[in-house]
């Protein structure tokens, strides 16, 4: 019998997502919509098809730990240091507004200062799981908005370990029993002792990510066994996960950590493509359960109560958004996405809610409306981003285009495919197409394709990194893609995408930076080209005519500057887990090395040359 009801009930599971998710996706709404609103349906409180939500709910919130390690593979060390005055500006700012304005609100209506506190930093949480699904699902994660949305969510699920912490101290009552049935294996350890295990096993994560995965990873994939490399992935990620919570640390956070760890491995992409499919079944089961879970008996009884308090949380959250989203200078369309994403309640909060009630901090009578307002407001955040998509965003594109589907590609395969045609791949373009070499050019700005189209060049719309639309522009028989788009976030996730479907295409690539260049060459990308880089040497070469040299010097100069700097910068780039030290030791050595190459180059050349056909330096200005 038992088994027989844990098929049935994952029969139920099932079917629930496998007729709301593609009627939601079909009216437009979202997957995530889907999910929850079948929840509501098959919940006990509607339908009575499924009982123990929360034991599911328990289980299910795994799926938000494996994504948060898929998301700490997309991070490598320095791009998350790069992340750093977002996460902790943006996020900071956001946390303490919104638990700031929320405590009052709760003052207001009638609780403690612990109470309205804990309800304050409770609800300044948003679902990282409903936004971060919401995001790819659009393809707006690496846009500005979407990586404001990310460093703030990550900033939020690191504050959960600070307010697991607090929460107890708020307590308005003895809770020694309750105490202990929360504590986890180290809790009546001594402080220091507590400190030192948690210090050890987040160095342990780090160590071995970095010395002793690799190897094992190796020996795994020597077997050529696929089922055994997913079954370690599994292991890893579960194992961090118990581990980090046996010490009372956000296993999501553990997981995250240890995906940043290995995002520099060679076996990153492997772990993605094993781990992506129990990411998303287990992240659909926790919508679904966040749906089940809406006690809508409450929410009738108390309906004037909940539908207020479910205003008042999304519009405090819409105005710290706008508020955080104006200071860091968000463009008026990202801010709004980063507003209307993030305006919900976070999945975090049903377990910060329990454990506040198991403390005593806070009274079922606010616990059991809260609970209801943080499901209701997530279960609202995809109409919120259909209003911001559908209503807002083409009051502020010019073209009216911003949402439309790719365009269709109805030319042949060419031999090269541009993927943007701003100012950078416009002179690239225009330069294959003057010598004949025929190429297929996407773009994703609206208004620059209608202006391009305007000269008679044919620009598609559409974003390069969906895999079908390469596809469709002939990735297969194509022999170069040059990534000229101006984001550079954008520019490495495509490289990476591309090396892992496409390995025959050569790359060349635009950079907007030496550290974004080491982006690009940490992806496999062997041309880059830095976009100031040429303009800058034809600079130099003027300044040193206009000073007297003359052209040969100047421009031999410019041609060693350029091989010497090519050298140097592939061996900076091994170079970059070098101390600070040893790193400027080495910059130093070669700024000499750059002086003794060019001195030594003018004397040979000046011995072996008569250069009595070289005009005279041109005359200044004024003279």
């Amino acid at each position: 019998m038992h088994g027989d009801s844990f098929l049935f009930q994952a029969f139920i599971y099932l079917a629930a997502a496998v007729l709301s998710v593609p009627i939601a996706k079909r009216l437009g709404l979202g997957s995530v919509l889907g999910y929850l609103g079948a929840g509501a349906v098959i919940g006990p409180f509607a339908l009575g098809l499924i009982s123990d939500v929360e034991a599911v709910m328990h289980f299910a919130e795994f799926g938000v730990v494996m994504m948060l390690f898929l998301v700490g593979l997309e991070l490598r060390p320095a791009l998350l240091w790069r992340l750093r005055a977002p996460i902790l500006g943006m996020g900071g700012l956001q946390v303490g507004l919104t638990a700031a304005l929320v405590a009052a609100i709760g003052l207001g209506f009638g609780l403690i200062w612990q109470q309205a506190l804990a309800v304050g930093m409770i609800l300044a949480l948003s679902s990282t799981a409903i936004v971060l699904q919401s995001l790819n699902e659009k393809g707006l994660m690496q846009t500005p908005a979407g990586q404001s949305c990310f460093s703030v969510l990550l900033f939020q699920d690191i504050a959960v370990i600070p307010m697991l912490a607090v929460l107890p101290l708020l307590a308005v009552a003895s809770t020694a029993s309750a105490v202990d049935a929360h504590a986890g294996p180290i809790a009546h350890l001594p402080g220091w002792q507590q400190g030192l295990i948690t210090v050890g096993l987040i160095a342990a994560i780090i160590i071995g990510g970095r010395l002793l995965t690799r190897p094992v990873f190796r020996f795994i994939a020597s077997t050529g066994q696929r089922e055994i490399f997913t079954a370690f992935a599994l292991f890893l990620v579960i194992g961090i996960a118990l581990a980090m919570g046996a010490v009372g640390l956000s296993p999501a956070l553990g997981t995250f950590l240890a995906g940043v760890v290995l995002a520099e491995s060679e076996y990153r992409h492997e772990l993605e493509s094993d781990i992506e499919p129990f990411k998303g079944l287990l992240l659909g089961l926790f919508f679904i359960s966040v749906g089940a879970a809406i006690d809508f008996p409450l929410v009738h009884s108390q309906f004037g109560l909940i539908a207020s308090l479910v205003g008042i949380l999304v519009l405090v959250k819409l105005l710290v958004l706008a508020i955080v989203g104006r200071i860091f200078h968000l463009a008026t369309p990202e801010g709004l996405t980063f507003t209307f994403a993030l305006a919900q309640g976070g999945e975090f909060a049903f377990v910060l809610f329990a454990l506040a009630s198991g403390n005593a901090v806070l009274p079922p009578a606010v616990v059991d409306p809260l609970v209801a307002v943080v499901a209701l407001s997530m279960a609202f955040t995809p109409l919120l981003m259909i209003i911001n998509e559908r209503l807002l965003q083409p009051r502020f594109s010019t073209s009216g285009e911003s949402n439309r589907e790719a365009d269709p590609i109805d030319d042949g395969p060419t031999p090269v495919i541009v993927a943007g045609f701003g100012r950078f791949g416009n002179v690239v373009g225009r330069l294959l197409r003057a010598n004949g070499v025929a190429t297929t050019i996407l773009d994703l700005d609206p208004d620059q394709i209608a202006a391009v189209r305007r000269f008679g060049l044919k620009v598609f719309y559409g974003d390069a990194q969906r895999i079908d639309l390469l596809h469709a522009a002939g990735a297969e028989q194509a022999k170069l893609l040059i990534l000229a788009t101006d984001d550079p976030e954008h520019t490495t996730h495509l490289a990476a995408k591309v090396r892992r479907h496409y390995p025959h295409l050569r790359i060349l690539a635009r950079s907007n930076s030496l550290e974004h260049s080491y982006d690009l060459m940490h992806e496999g990308v062997e041309d880059v080209y830095r976009e100031t880089f040429d303009s800058a040497l034809v600079m130099g070469v003027d300044a040193l005519r206009y000073l007297g040299f003359r052209g040969y010097q100047a421009l031999r100069a410019a041609r060693i500057f350029r091989q010497h700097e090519e050298k140097v910068v592939a061996q900076r780039f091994e170079m970059l887990d070098e101390d600070a030290d040893a790193y400027a030791s080495q910059i130093r050595a070669h700024l000499t090395e750059l002086d003794e190459l060019i001195q030594r180059d003018d004397q040979e050349f000046r011995a072996r040359m008569d250069h009595a056909w070289e005009p005279s330096p041109p005359a200044t200005r004024g003279e």
